[in-house]
């Protein structure tokens, strides 16, 4: 790999080196790197671009790392890629997409991952995007996230944007059964001309399942954001949706949480914030020799961390 695929590795995944245990790197389109081990496996597809990734039950401690990275103008890449966790599992993935674009034209890459966690298993899911280079071409990424979690299962996913990309569709749909529990803490930071949007669809259908999703979010320059969830309580159940945004310049953020109470016992909860930052934060730092730049800067960056 040159060092503009390994720049992109270190953003997204935090790859300095080959990683341990099981991993797949996907890097212009095509498969370039990967590893399974006892108890991970990773098969190709035969019907359509992507892999599948099967854990055995009881694994514990294992982690697979699954990065794409694009540094070709011009290439739209589209994978889909199944997890199949085996009950009673404990394991991390790391997945997310780079994009360098020094080109006219765009750059774009489509994910559709799908996840089946068995009885008891747990997942954490970290997701980053990241796109840079100073061509015309935009990078433009639409991830989507499909989650199926049986009883007493769990799985927390973290999802990050934070620099470079363009326009993006970020899709996350889950069905929780009984007992089982979705977390999704989504940070995003949109400046310039860029536009995001993020759309939530969460079925609570087990008795005692539960979701919290949670959006922190900066919008800059004359950048465009909208977050939108949906929360269907169809049993026993709770749920939470929090939107929390920070707007700057002329950007524009719209928040349009939904819940629905389908069952007598569903507890559901949604909140949504949007302001600008306080002049009181500002002042505040700008009395310990912080410029107005630094202050604003210092405020966003623990807003999201």
């Amino acid at each position: 790999m040159d060092e503009i695929q390994k720049n992109l590795l270190r953003e997204i995944a935090d790859l300095h080196e080959v990683p341990e245990g099981a991993y797949n790197i996907r890097s212009d389109g095509e498969g370039v790197a990967r590893k399974t081990t006892e108890n991970i496996d990773i098969v190709t597809k035969t019907d359509k671009p992507g892999i599948d990734i099967i854990i055995k039950p009881g694994t514990k401690h294992e982690s697979v790392h699954i990065p794409v990275i694009i540094a070709k103008a011009g290439l739209k890449d589209l994978v889909y890629n199944d997890f199949y966790i085996g009950e009673g599992a404990d394991v991390t993935i790391i997945a997310g997409c780079g994009i360098h674009n020094c080109g006219d034209q765009d750059s774009q890459h489509d994910g559709i991952h799908t996840f089946y966690l068995e009885k008891n298993a747990k997942v954490r899911y970290v997701e980053k995007h990241y796109g840079d280079g100073d061509g015309k071409g935009a990078r433009i990424m639409n991830p989507e996230t499909i989650v199926n979690l049986a009883e007493g299962s769990y799985m927390e996913m973290d999802s990050v944007q934070i620099k470079g990309v363009d326009s993006t569709v970020r899709v996350t749909k889950g069905k929780v059964g009984a007992g089982a529990t979705f977390v999704v803490k989504e940070k995003i930071m949109t400046h310039l001309s860029q536009v995001a949007e993020t759309k939530f669809y969460v079925d609570l259908d087990g008795e005692g399942s539960s979701t919290n999703v949670i959006s922190r979010s900066v919008a800059k320059d004359e950048s465009k954001q909208v977050f939108y969830s949906q929360i269907n309580g169809n049993n026993a159940c709770a749920g939470h949706s929090e939107c929390d945004a920070i707007i700057m310049d002329k950007a524009v953020v719209k928040a349009i949480p939904e819940i629905t109470a389908n069952h007598l016992e569903a507890s559901l909860i949604h909140e949504a914030a949007i302001g600008k930052i306080a002049g009181e934060q500002l002042t505040k730092l700008m009395t310990l020799g912080l410029t107005e730049a630094e202050a604003e800067e210092q405020i966003v960056n623990g807003f999201l961390k």
